[in-house]
């Protein structure tokens, strides 16, 4: 019998350690889409957003096996204490796919970027961009190795992503009431501006679905949230 039991506990550690790798395989390649789809904005590069936009599937499929890889977790009964797992695996896998379609947006509204004159706020976009894909990646080693306290920084450290992405909002609009003729330029830098802090926000979602993992519904330590550009708008 404990034999048996033994078997059962290996086999459910190995599924759920397979749950994570695909899940960390799949958010390296969501933050490779978003590395890309910089540099694909910042060099004005068309073939490699037209590349970036194509391999968006990659992502869709991946999230599709780790469904299908949950479903069969449940239909084998999973033990009580794999029912988080599971669930924040779900979550999670979520929460990867959307980072790849920012990614891929981002992409998509380069190609309208490269018909107009470069803008120097695109300096702006990539440095929001790079901290979002740090916080990405640093939430995934986090997830990786079971890390609360560096899912934690990470959730904290989304106010800094905030302010980034609060002040290119106010200087996209000061340069629209400045030179109308910059205003659709201007309106595609600002969607892709929030897709990168809707990222961060993926990110902390990451982080605080790995508390959930390791702590149950045990409540969450309060956090800084400073998007205020709907102020500024106003």
């Amino acid at each position: 019998m404990n034999e048996q039991h033994n078997h059962i506990v290996k086999s459910h550690d190995e599924e759920q350690t397979a749950l994570r790798d695909s899940l960390i395989r799949m958010g390296q390649l969501a933050a490779s889409q978003l590395d890309a789809a910089l540099d694909a904005v910042a060099r004005r590069d068309e073939a490699a957003a037209r590349r970036i936009i194509a391999a968006d599937d990659a992502i869709d499929q991946l999230e599709q096996q780790i469904n299908h890889d949950v479903i069969r977790l449940i239909q084998r009964g999973p033990l009580a204490s794999d029912l988080r797992v599971i669930l924040a695996g779900l979550r999670v896998a979520s929460d990867i796919e959307r980072v790849g379609d920012y990614a891929a947006n981002i992409a998509k509204r380069s190609l309208v970027l490269n018909q107009s004159p470069p803008l120097a706020q695109t300096r702006g976009l990539n440095a929001l961009g790079r901290l979002a894909a740090q916080q990405l990646r640093d939430v995934l080693q986090a997830y990786l190795q079971r890390d609360g306290e560096a899912a934690q920084h990470v959730r904290e450290r989304d106010a800094e992503l905030d302010t980034l992405y609060t002040g290119m909002f106010r200087e996209l609009l000061t340069y629209m009431m400045e030179d109308p003729r910059a205003i659709t330029v201007c309106t595609h830098l600002l969607f892709m501006a929030k897709n990168l802090e809707r990222i961060g926000d993926h990110a902390t979602n990451i982080a605080e679905n790995l508390w959930f993992l390791l702590h149950g519904d045990a409540p969450l330590p309060p956090r800084d949230k400073r998007d205020d550009s709907s102020a500024a708008s106003s």
